[in-house]
């Protein structure tokens, strides 16, 4: 027996409205994750002297 797949479709304005929240949360996220002064702020500074153990 077949499966009515008919009321598992949506609309075209409804998945323009799903995947413009998937692109919003992409662009935070990567907006976030790629912050340059945050990076740069969390980076540790260079070592001066090198290794003292060698």
């Amino acid at each position: 027996m077949k499966k009515d797949n008919h009321t598992d479709k949506i609309t075209r304005k409804d998945a323009i409205k799903k995947m413009g929240k998937y692109a919003a949360l992409t662009a935070v996220g990567t907006f976030v994750i790629l912050n340059p002064l945050k990076a740069q702020a969390s980076s540790l500074p260079p070592d001066p002297g090198g290794n003292p153990l060698i």
